[in-house]
């Protein structure tokens, strides 16, 4: 007779990111490992793993629940399709992801004992593991980029000021060494000055002596 259970578990991504990733065919097909032809269209055919699952979407809430019905190559003719109903709540720690499967052949116990938490669960909680940690580390690239633009910019402001007030002492300069050059020249006339008075009064007093 036919089965039903229940399992739980929680990934590092939003409702959102994982309904996207779960209905879209190269996302299904990166988080599983298994090859995957999904759609987003209720009604629509969808494969997964390979085809070793074929089943079709039943319904579809975008980022709160997907229903699909669900077979796999161990159904024989005279089972009909299993349904799966993964229902998607945001959490504290990402998305809790609880996954209903209902009319189970009997004896068929691998998916609830293993199957769907190594070929589904651990899969994809790598797959948005590695793909958090790639936003993270753009998110942290682009805050030090953004940090490196803020700094040289705010450089090129500072140096035209610097170069200014550089060429504003420049003619100061200059006047300074030439009051300086001019008040030398003043000093050395004028002890000049004095020698040659002294040197005419000694010749004028010999010129008298001599008479």
């Amino acid at each position: 007779m036919p089965y039903t259970f229940t399992l739980t578990t929680t990934f590092p991504a939003s409702a959102q990111e994982i309904y996207d990733a779960w209905l879209d065919s190269r996302a299904h097909s990166q988080m599983t490992g298994g090859e995957a032809s999904m759609t987003d269209e209720v009604g629509a055919e969808i494969t997964a793993w390979d085809g070793y699952i074929t089943g079709r979407n039943l319904a579809l809430v975008p980022g709160e629940r997907i229903v699909q019905a669900w077979r796999t190559t161990q159904f024989t003719d005279e089972h009909e399709d299993s349904i799966i109903t993964l229902t998607l709540e945001e959490v504290e720690d990402g998305t809790l992801l609880t996954l209903v499967h209902s009319n189970v052949p009997e004896g068929q116990t691998g998916y609830e004992r293993g199957g769907w938490q190594q070929h589904y669960f651990e899969p994809m909680k790598e797959y948005f593991a590695e793909r958090a940690g790639a936003r993270k580390a753009k998110a942290a690239k682009a805050k030090a980029k953004a940090g490196t633009k803020a700094k040289t910019k705010s450089k090129a402001k500072s140096r035209p000021k610097r170069a200014a007030s550089r060429t504003k002492s420049k003619p100061a300069v200059k006047r300074a060494k030439a009051a300086r050059k001019k008040k030398k020249v003043k000093r050395a006339a004028a002890k000049a000055k004095p020698k040659s008075a002294k040197k005419t009064k000694r010749k004028a007093a010999k010129g008298k002596g001599r008479r």
